[in-house]
């Protein structure tokens, strides 16, 4: 059963922080160094500063980035930078983006925010679509003891093909929003208060029988699983870390949005072109591509090719300095069965699988250990991007790929099959310090 309350949001004093924009940042694992650097010089109280603190030369077990980040956001609460919310409420989240890659197409999608309790993915309520990184999971850990507090909202999608439950908070729409901004890639971000107790119970009984699908935010869903676990063990009696932040959004809606994460290698011993090609002509029908014009041209050209392939077969993109491209597609007569035995039917048909399970694993030889270590790739949004890490020399190839569809999300989710990490790319991506939930009853710290 899932189960979500209202509660009292901490959140951005507008007396004390006019411009909203100042701010909120993208969440954590999106804040590049530019980004932050950006965010840093925009507001002594920019959030970033709280959850991607710098480190500094004289940094000890007892003055860190993460006691750094607790110190200020005591502080941030005492001066009231950060106020709570007079009475628990529901808070309807709406996005107005335009799509990338599609010009003159914008969307809209809605959720809200609400607080839902944690539960073992055993419990079959809430399923995760990814695997998780080692890395993320233990400096989010750090951080969450150290302020007792969820900064951003874990994006949950959950089935609802009549829009029930988006319907009893659409009436807030007409109202003044609470919160307003727009964020550096255009995004309109909208939030409002419902704190009518008949709305918010009928919403909470409607959410009841839903099960729940983590789009983003897997490592900080599982950081605070662990935190649970750890207040349990040490016998405190806190109900608050019993539960997480989150926004739920229907997975029916229009307005969802997945875009590719392309797979960015470095780092090899050797990489040799020719002997690549060799060795993934088993398994995919290999296609040498000409590329003309700028980057952006290029990419253009790349993903168009990788969009018209795909719709008929598993198809990917490989790039490598000086210029080489080619357009992989399955192999019609390939026995995916007798390759991955290991792998469910569902999770074969997927493009991201087969670039792990055949082409990192099998010919590069970068096995599941070195990725979720992270050894050997870095994960980039923006297929202009990936290609820039090449021809700028920071990468030997990068692959790239077409988005994943939100069916195989939510079938292998469901099934209980999990594909590899970043296989999706939610957007946009939900703001963080819009809504922050304490750990600690709101005047306690």
């Amino acid at each position: 059963m899932t189960e979500i309350r209202s509660f009292r949001a901490l959140y951005y004093n507008p007396e004390r922080i006019p411009e909203l924009g100042e701010v909120v940042t993208q969440p954590y694992d999106k804040i590049s160094p530019a980004m932050q650097e950006r965010y840093y010089w925009s507001s002594p109280y920019n959030l970033a500063r709280i959850i991607k603190g710098r480190e500094g030369p004289g940094d000890t077990l007892q003055n860190n980035v993460y006691t750094r980040a607790a110190q200020r956001f005591q502080d941030w609460n005492q001066r009231r930078i950060l106020m709570a919310d007079s009475e628990p409420a529901l808070y309807p989240y709406y996005q107005e983006y335009a799509v990338p890659g599609q010009p003159g197409v914008r969307k809209e999608r809605r959720g809200f925010i609400a607080l839902c309790r944690l539960e073992d993915y055993a419990a079959g309520v809430v399923h995760r679509h990814e695997e998780t990184l080692a890395g993320p999971k233990q400096d989010r850990l750090q951080l969450l003891q150290a302020t007792r507090a969820h900064f951003g909202q874990i994006f949950m999608l959950y089935s609802d093909p009549d829009g029930t439950v988006e319907a009893m908070l659409q009436g807030c729409a007409a109202s003044r929003p609470w919160e307003q901004v727009t964020d550096e890639y255009g995004s309109l971000h909208i939030v409002w208060r419902v704190s009518d107790p008949a709305v918010m119970e009928a919403v909470t009984a409607a959410m009841r029988a839903k099960k729940l699908i983590i789009a983003d935010g897997h490592h900080r869903y599982e950081t605070a699983l662990a935190y649970r676990h750890y207040c349990r063990e040490q016998g405190r009696t806190d109900d608050r870390a019993e539960y997480v932040m989150v926004t739920l959004v229907r997975m029916e809606s229009a307005g969802l949005t997945i875009l590719p994460t392309h797979r960015v290698v470095h780092s090899l011993p050797r990489f040799d072109w020719s002997r690549f090609a060799d060795q993934a002509r088993p398994f995919f029908d290999w296609e040498t591509l000409k590329l003309t014009g700028s980057g952006a041209e290029q990419s253009v050209q790349l993903a168009e090719s990788l969009t018209q392939a795909g719709r008929e077969r598993p198809t990917l993109g490989i790039y490598a300095d000086p210029g080489k491209s080619a357009r992989l597609s399955l192999r019609r007569d390939v026995d995916l069965a007798g390759l991955l035995p290991d792998v469910p039917e569902t999770l074969r048909q997927l493009d991201v699988v087969l670039l792990h399970r055949l082409l990192l694993e099998k010919v590069l030889g970068i096995d599941r250990q070195a990725v979720r270590e992270e050894k050997n790739l870095r994960y980039v949004r923006e297929l202009a991007g990936a290609l820039d890490e090449v021809a700028g020399g920071r990468a030997q190839l990068c692959f790239l790929l077409n988005p994943t569809p939100i069916e195989a999300v939510r079938d292998n989710a469901f099934a209980g099959h999990v594909m590899p990490q970043k296989s999706t790319d939610f957007y946009p991506k939900l703001l963080s310090g819009l809504t922050i939930y304490g750990l600690d009853p709101p005047g306690e710290k």
